[in-house]
């Protein structure tokens, strides 16, 4: 690795930040219209529409707003102007982010009307972002950094040559005392009993499997015992992998060869401390990015073997790939080339010395293929039908 710091921001929990946004959240789908109208009105902001937030209730709620919350606590934000329909559920949002001790502002359409809303949140976005252009990027260790992964699009070049080399570079990463985030619950299908056996303590691992088991004891109970249309996808069998063990083993790469897994979490949920750490998650690459970002990530890294063209507007997404045509035919969205090692050109400790090189030039304000490309794929995960 070219060095063990990075200029970061430094925020006010002493969380360290390598973007420095001013968001407009919308509680609900409601919201979106105004959020986007602030977000046009006032240059230097980020929107995030979604589609979910009306009617919502137990631990699907407890869900939303855990991604909510920890999206605009993420150390990337450096602001938040919060707009809801309603001022109750606002404040659940504004009193979640304000913990972090970063600026955040609620305002309900509700008895203001769009007009006088998207009036008053302009007002105050334009002062954050100027209050925010006036920060400046201070010294951090790397080990500062949470950086969380997720593969997509896997073929078999995936399994021999990119996701090894995430699993190189969080084996480095792991042993100077990061904090790693890992998922996709559905693609360890087949390899569960590895994952399982990769855990620090017998608890951890009971925890691990039991979100496993429920995740396909629930398979089982929709009787979808075939799950060939979706897992591996049409794109995995186009590119070699027959069946999800086989994309499961690949899949497990990506956590390297001395990583323990510390503990598990639910969907959103952010790590209590250093080490590696499995998040209950969807494989489907724009739900896990977003619950990655809520979870606290601030560099995520994406391997490909067919091609996947995912962003995310909070957390940078480096993307890499092994296999040639991919990386011939899709090379403006791939970050990091690892072709090499199919050509024996280069082996997994070179290849995970470039990727550590890359992340600390991303985490120095370096823009990813997404964020260059506008690719801000924000997608909330919803557990069931509303009420």
């Amino acid at each position: 690795m070219k060095s063990t710091k990075i200029l970061g921001y430094r925020r006010e929990n002493g969380r360290v930040g390598v973007r420095n946004h001013v968001v407009i959240l919308p509680l609900d789908d409601l919201g979106n219209a105004a959020s986007e109208a602030v977000a046009n009105n006032v240059k230097g902001t980020l929107a995030l529409p979604h589609h979910y937030g009306r009617l919502q209730f137990g631990k699907d709620l407890e869900l939303h707003f855990r991604t909510l919350i920890g999206t605009g606590c993420n150390p990337n934000v450096a602001a938040v102007v919060v707009i809801g329909i309603e001022p109750e559920w606002t404040k659940v949002i504004t009193d979640g982010i304000a913990k972090t001790g970063k600026p955040v502002f609620g305002f309900s359409i509700e008895q203001n009307g769009d007009h006088n809303t998207i009036c008053a949140a302009s007002r105050k976005a334009k002062e954050l972002v100027q209050w925010a252009t006036e920060l400046q990027r201070v010294e951090c260790d790397v080990k500062e950094l949470l950086v969380s992964c997720k593969c997509g699009e896997s073929d078999t070049t995936s399994g021999i040559a990119s996701n090894p080399t995430v699993g190189n570079a969080f084996d480095t990463l792991y042993e100077m005392g990061n904090t790693l985030l890992f998922g996709e619950t559905s693609e360890i299908t087949g390899g569960e009993r590895l994952v399982e056996a990769r855990c620090k303590t017998p608890e951890v691992g009971e925890a691990f499997m039991k979100m496993w088991n429920d995740y396909n004891d629930f398979i089982v109970a929709n009787k979808t015992n075939d799950l060939s249309d979706s897992q591996p996808t049409k794109g995995n069998i186009l590119g070699g992998l027959t069946t999800i063990e086989e994309k499961a083993l690949g899949n497990i790469q990506k956590i390297g060869r001395k990583c323990m897994v510390e503990g598990c979490l639910e969907p959103a949920e952010a790590p209590m401390g250093p080490g590696l750490w499995f998040m209950d998650s969807s494989s489907a690459a724009a739900e896990m990015v977003t619950l990655c970002a809520a979870a606290g990530a601030v560099v995520h890294f994406f391997p490909t073997g067919q091609g996947n063209i995912i962003g995310n507007p909070v957390l940078p997404v480096i993307k890499l790939g092994a296999n040639p045509r991919t990386v011939r035919t899709m090379g403006e969205h791939i970050d990091l080339d690892v072709s090499g090692i199919l050509r024996r050109e280069m082996n997994l400790d070179q290849a995970g010395e470039k990727l550590l090189d890359l992340m600390i030039d991303t985490a120095n304000g370096r823009l990813t293929s997404a964020e260059v490309l506008g690719h801000r794929e924000f997608v909330m995960t919803k557990l069931y039908r509303s009420a």
